[in-house]
């Protein structure tokens, strides 16, 4: 793992207020599950001068993309362009003979060679993180940067959840930016990788490794 502030792994996702990223029963043709299209009415903003405007233009501003197999599949592997032209890292468990994804996409199947190939792609522009598997192995492996989560005032009260799988890992975090907007507030995280002295003078690891 290496920090760059420059050229940080950044996970973009919308989330209820009680941690889901998807309705129930998210699948090809309900891809956001039941209900979960809720989550994304910020983005009915997205062409405006406001803030909402701002986060989705940085977000197509990165210079490559980190994806879960799940979330690649489902759309129907973005026919092999998310935005503009830029590598797409597809972390998976396993790649079938013969399975070559469309145009700019390319499987992955070690986390961090997919932080550090994603990492060397995007140059001096961050890395969009897309999907909850892949942002857990991420998070797991020490590799993410940062959380930009668009929060978005619901209880869904079921779905498919961020942050699950983490183990027992203790990830620290720093608010670093809230924007607040109709709908929705865009925070964003630094997740801590150093060490840190709590106020006992304990050492203990932000980063969870």
């Amino acid at each position: 793992m290496t920090d760059n502030p420059d050229n940080p792994i950044r996970l973009y996702m919308s989330m209820s207020l009680d941690g889901f990223i998807a309705g129930p029963d998210d699948r090809p043709g309900q891809e956001l599950g039941r209900a979960g299209g809720r989550l994304f009415n910020w983005l009915d903003h997205r062409g405006s001068d406001g803030r909402s405007g701002q986060v989705y233009r940085e977000a197509l501003g990165t210079g490559a993309v980190i994806s879960g197999r799940r979330t690649f599949e489902l759309a129907g592997r973005w026919q092999g362009d998310h935005h503009d032209g830029v590598p797409v890292f597809v972390l998976t468990h396993h790649v079938d003979d013969g399975d070559v994804p469309p145009g700019h996409a390319r499987f992955v199947t070690d986390v961090e060679d997919c932080a550090r190939q994603a990492r060397a792609a995007s140059t001096d522009r961050p890395v969009l993180v897309h999907g909850a598997g892949a942002a857990q192995a991420l998070l797991r492996a020490g590799e993410m940067d940062e959380l930009e989560i668009h929060l978005v005032p619901v209880l869904l009260g079921e779905g498919r959840r961020l942050f699950e799988h983490l183990g027992d890992q203790h990830i620290e975090l720093d608010l670093v930016r809230r924007l607040d907007d109709r709908d929705v507030t865009h925070l964003r995280y630094r997740v801590r990788h150093r060490p840190e002295e709590t106020p006992s003078g304990t050492t203990v690891s932000g980063a969870g490794r």
